[in-house]
């Protein structure tokens, strides 16, 4: 006869997961001696090292019960479809340690492969991270909007970013977010990123895709989506 200690350290398991077998049913409880101990038999060994083996192999403990005397076929059936839905469980994790990894690339996890770089490069201009969070917010709402014409216009983004009076053109539209509302270069600013689409692009969906205020025209609602000097900026650019 045992006691739960000795059975449970027979067995490799703790008394707490004993007491748990027996609230689901798996493990008969025993009755108590005259000191009000459970005793146990070799049976119950038995048994306890069969339910731990089953638990430990991945089955769910609410499938142990019906597999404890099983025939070898039914077992072999149950065990294939556990088999089976662990393979989905591991895709599943896979696809979430996939997602963690994007996470942790920070802007890449909404955005696709192509956007997340073209987000890298402007880092690597020099561009504030508070444009890049615009940017990212504009995107996001592009690719749930319509992927094909997203991916399309970061592609042409790209081009753009390639031309350097563009790109000035865009560092300096970044730099006049913490400008006053009445600083002098403003007009100035305004004039020359008139003339530079007027010049470049006359087509109205390109000029909007283009324009380097695009982030927070998709996503004014962000904090940061605006300025004074970015509001004044916009009334010059369409007076």
């Amino acid at each position: 006869m045992l006691t739960i200690g000795q059975l449970a350290d027979y067995a490799g398991v703790t008394t707490k997961a004993i007491r748990h077998y027996h609230e689901r049913g798996l493990l008969a409880e025993p009755d108590r001696d005259s000191s009000g101990y459970r005793r146990y038999t070799a049976d119950d060994a038995v048994d306890l090292v069969k339910i731990r083996t089953l638990a430990h192999a991945g089955v769910p403990l609410a499938r142990v019960k019906d597999l404890l005397d099983a025939d070898p076929d039914a077992l072999a059936a149950a065990i294939a479809e556990i088999d089976h839905n662990l393979e989905g469980r591991i895709a599943q994790l896979l696809r979430t340690r996939d997602q963690l990894a994007q996470l942790r690339g920070g802007d890449r996890l909404f955005v696709s492969q192509e956007v997340g770089d073209y987000l890298d490069g402007l880092r690597q201009l020099g561009v504030s991270e508070r444009q890049i969070h615009l940017e990212r917010g504009g995107w996001i709402l592009m690719q749930t909007a319509s992927p094909e014409d997203a991916s399309l216009w970061v592609a042409e983004k790209r081009e753009l970013m390639a031309d350097p009076e563009f790109r000035a053109l865009y560092l300096e539209h970044d730099a006049a977010y913490d400008w006053t509302e009445d600083d002098p270069r403003l007009p100035a600013l305004a004039d020359r990123t008139r003339n530079w689409f007027t010049d470049h692009h006359g087509c109205s969906e390109t000029r909007r895709v283009a324009n380097p205020a695009i982030a927070r025209l998709a996503a004014r609602s962000q904090p940061g989506a605006s300025s004074p000097a970015w509001d004044r900026l916009t009334l010059l650019m369409n007076g």
